[in-house]
């Protein structure tokens, strides 16, 4: 943490045309200072780790190291930085399990540019933005009644990858997770199922036309 008044942002993105705009955009605004980019989830860690930034913007899928596995290990690590992600994606495989893992705020990239500022601001003080779309969605989880059966968008994707033959390390690598992250989403599925191995949870998918 240095003296300086302007907000420190580490940008997170797999692709540099964004990265460029991101940067471009937030040099030219006053209050803040890009102090990094980095590719993936990964490498965020490593370049948080050493420049310490205020406000981590973090995009979700990508090769090499998705967000949610980042975020989740920035707050395991106690990080200072606030994590705002920002990416295309607003389903409830995405936009649950960052907020879970830890995000400070969730933005949409076609939010207008003063928004993301406030949404930056808004961060680094610690208070959480979301943008509507995602509001409402998490609204509408917390209000849906609870059910042992109810799968998760994501576990229903583990799962039918699992009914694919698909290893754990190969369902990793396809939805830009950790292997640690699928056996989590698997023994989410076993217990909601109440079975104890991939096998059984594929057949009792079918039996119970979760699987078509």
């Amino acid at each position: 943490m240095t003296d300086d008044p302007r907000i420190s942002l580490l940008i997170v993105d797999d692709h540099p045309v964004v990265r460029d705009g991101l940067r471009g955009m937030f040099e030219s605004a006053p209050g803040f200072t890009v102090v990094g980019e980095a590719v993936n989830g990964v490498e965020a860690l490593e370049r948080a780790a050493v420049l310490d930034p205020d406000v981590i913007l973090m995009d979700l899928r990508m090769p090499g190291g998705g967000g949610v596995d980042a975020i989740a290990e920035l707050t395991r690590r106690r990080s200072r930085a606030r994590v705002l992600v920002l990416t295309t994606y607003d389903t409830d495989s995405d936009t649950l399990p960052a907020i879970e893992a830890g995000a400070t705020g969730y933005l949409l990239k076609d939010a207008p540019r003063d928004d993301l500022f406030t949404a930056v601001r808004a961060a680094a003080e610690g208070r959480t933005v979301l943008s509507p779309a995602v509001a409402s969605r998490l609204v509408s989880a917390v209000r849906a009644p609870a059910s042992a059966e109810s799968l998760s968008a994501r576990e229903r994707e583990v799962l039918v990858l699992v009914a694919r033959g698909t290893s754990n390390r190969e369902i990793a690598r396809e939805l830009f997770i950790s292997e640690a992250t699928v056996k989590t989403h698997l023994t989410h599925v076993y217990g909601k199922l109440g079975v104890k191995d991939r096998a059984a949870a594929v057949a009792t998918a079918y039996e119970r036309g979760i699987l078509g």
